[in-house]
């Protein structure tokens, strides 16, 4: 049995502005080909399918017909899980269609832990999968009034681990042959690597655990939300595969990947990290206007013929004329998506953030806190948790 597992799809997402969804229909396409060529029979996708809780109809038809095409090749089942940037009713909203289809999903926590627990059969071969999405707060604690920060941390955190616990106890009910049990989930696991692209997501301290809080039962725990690929807590059972598309220029420095698990005999024989094409060229140029210029030529589109995307940072301390660089650039096939300076002289306070910015849109919440933090002069470092505070609000608040 081949488990190919992967995860923030972030359908719909943006980039500066610019529409993602041309390297995204190339991945979907892609994974469909490899699927069949590779003759995968079950995928998992550990959260955030969409980039946001109230996708377009563009992003909708992507996802429902890739999940269609799937029924055509050798995948005889898949699971989906909610994701922090999923909105729950429209991932559970058509499951009861896609069951019939051996499609399970689970937007968010269940009522009753068996409805995550899921027992995959294919030609006599066994895999038991806990499929857990986002935990969200209010689904796994209950609030009590007056409690302090401190006690907030701790339950959540505990009322988390106890969910993968009793999950784990009921993939030991149902796994009467001893076969390999995997869970997923969507979390921030305590050593994972964040890029800029998660900056917008809540990844601070609250309700973190370690590779060392999953239960040992598990062989394999499939999660998703860190848009890195990368191994947890030197554990290589515990993985994140990463987002399959750049989202942000900070992660242009390492490859985009899916992970095959091989089962054989009842275990898990093989964890496979393989590579994703690049669909799109995406540069980051640093130094002066002319060295700048001077690197036009080297950039180039790769097989795929999109249009590279490029993000220039300056060695200036002061803002400069870049028209000679605009200019430069319209004689060259890519797009200047940003360009910035490396130092600046100060810190910009709120008030001159706003009269210079052409677009609400361009200040996140999370900046514009800590800017108003630094200028009533409230240390902010040395008080964290009020950052992991301002960070759950802002998540309920999106997740409405």
């Amino acid at each position: 049995m081949k488990i190919l597992h992967t995860a923030d799809w972030h359908l719909g997402h943006r980039l500066h502005e610019q529409s993602q969804v041309a390297e995204q229909t190339l991945f979907l396409s892609w994974i469909e080909t490899y699927i069949s060529t590779k003759k995968i029979d079950v995928l998992l996708i550990s959260g955030d399918v969409f980039d946001t809780g109230s996708p377009s109809n563009q992003s909708l038809e992507m996802y429902y017909s890739f999940l269609v095409k799937l029924k055509g090749t050798s995948c005889k089942s898949i699971i989906i899980t909610g994701g922090n940037h999923d909105s729950a009713g429209t991932l559970n909203a058509p499951k009861h269609i896609l069951d019939a289809l051996s499609i399970k999903v689970v937007g968010k926590a269940t009522e009753e832990i068996e409805d995550e627990v899921f027992e995959i059969d294919i030609e006599g071969e066994k895999v038991v999968v806990a499929a857990v999405p986002y935990l969200r707060d209010g689904d796994i604690r209950r609030a009590v009034a007056g409690e302090s920060f401190d006690e907030l941390i701790d339950k959540y955190k505990t009322a988390l681990i106890n969910h993968y616990q009793a999950a784990a106890e009921q993939c030991k009910l149902v796994n009467t042959t001893d076969a390999p049990v995997i869970a997923m989930g969507h979390l921030f696991a305590t050593g994972g690597s964040v890029s800029d692209s998660e900056q917008n997501i809540y990844v601070g301290t609250l309700g973190h655990i370690g590779a060392e809080d999953f239960p040992e039962y598990f062989d394999y725990i499939a999660l998703g939300h860190l848009h890195r690929p990368q191994i947890i807590g030197e554990n290589d059972k515990v993985r994140y595969s990463g987002s399959p598309n750049i989202l942000s220029f900070s992660e242009i420095t390492y490859n985009k990947n899916i992970i095959v698990l091989t089962v054989e005999d009842n275990k898990i024989n093989a964890i496979d990290d393989v590579v994703v094409p690049r669909f799109r060229e995406f540069y980051k140029l640093v130094g002066t206007v002319t060295e700048c210029i001077d690197a036009f030529s080297n950039l180039v589109s790769n097989e795929f013929q999109l249009t590279p995307w490029v993000e220039i940072v300056l060695n200036e301390t002061h803002t400069i004329n870049t028209d000679d660089l605009k200019k430069a650039a319209e004689n060259y096939p890519f797009e200047i998506l940003k360009t910035a300076l490396k130092t600046q002289r100060r810190q910009k306070g709120i008030e001159e953030l706003l009269e210079e910015t052409k677009s609400i849109k361009e200040l996140l919440p999370a900046e514009v806190f800590k800017l108003k933090c630094k200028e009533i002069g409230f240390d902010l470092e040395n008080r964290p948790e009020v950052e992991d505070a301002f960070n759950e609000i802002l998540q309920s608040v999106k997740n409405q």
